[in-house]
């Protein structure tokens, strides 16, 4: 496949890693290095897999993790112990990082509650209202919906065949296909985008035109705090949007 999605409004590899250790219930304190290692490659794997252009960071952090674990395995002895207690645990750094990057990611999410009005309330048009009074909602990160996608992927049947045609999907094709399906209902849950018999050529095309849209700001993905269903919505102005969005990339 080679549409590529650009990530630059999604979030980095300090994103990933903290998303990793609240997913895993972990002390940030005492990161399980190897546990978290691990994972945290699976992302980028699924990432390559679904040819999402990362930036050279990500990288970069799976080489840190790897030096990390690397360190953290080795046998220990009194004099490499001297060194370390002068050097200190080999996760300190990333620790002090992922710590300060919260702290300023918090700190954004309070500036933005203070400039935005009517988070909380949604005028006419806007977004429906209906089926969400018994929770708040969350928004999503990017590797919450790779989370989501691999629940998905997971349950595509693995048989061995050949098939007699192919059908070739494009990201345009399911861009439209998710305009109309909001204009109709206004809000459509993520997993109902992806029926049982859907292969997983139409599974990841279908994720692509998501992310696409969320990057154009023409759809919203939401997450129940209660029922944990993410849906996705279609702001307001979005209908008029959608054509032109999907003859762009038609044309690329």
């Amino acid at each position: 496949m080679s549409y590529k999605v650009k990530l630059e409004i999604f979030e980095g590899p300090l994103d990933l890693l903290l998303h990793l250790i609240k997913q895993n219930e972990v002390d940030i304190y005492d990161i399980p290095i190897s546990v978290i290692t691990e994972q945290y490659l699976e992302y980028v794997e699924m990432m390559k897999t679904l040819n999402l252009e990362m930036a050279g960071e990500f990288l970069l952090m799976a080489a840190t993790l790897i030096h990390i674990k690397s360190k953290m395995l080795l046998p220990f002895s009194e004099e490499a112990g001297e060194e370390e207690d002068e050097g200190g645990d080999p996760r300190q750094e990333l620790v002090r990082r992922l710590l300060e990057y919260q702290k300023y990611k918090e700190v954004s999410a309070q500036l933005e509650q203070m400039m935005i009005l009517g988070r909380d309330t949604f005028t006419k048009g806007q977004m429906p209202t209906e089926g969400l009074e018994q929770g708040g909602l969350v928004n999503l990160s990017l590797f919450d919906l790779l989370e989501a996608l691999k629940h998905v992927l997971a349950n595509v049947p693995k048989t061995i065949g050949f098939d007699v045609s192919l059908e070739h999907i494009t990201i345009a094709d399911r861009i439209n296909f998710i305009m109309e399906l909001l204009g109709k209902e206004k809000g459509i849950t993520f997993f109902s985008m992806f029926p049982s018999d859907s292969g997983r050529a139409m599974i990841v095309t279908t994720f692509l035109a998501m992310l696409e849209l969320v990057k154009l700001k023409m759809i919203r993905i939401y997450q129940s705090e209660q029922e944990g269903v993410i849906r996705l919505y279609l702001p307001e102005g979005s209908s008029e949007l959608g054509i032109q969005s999907s003859e762009i990339v038609s044309q690329e």
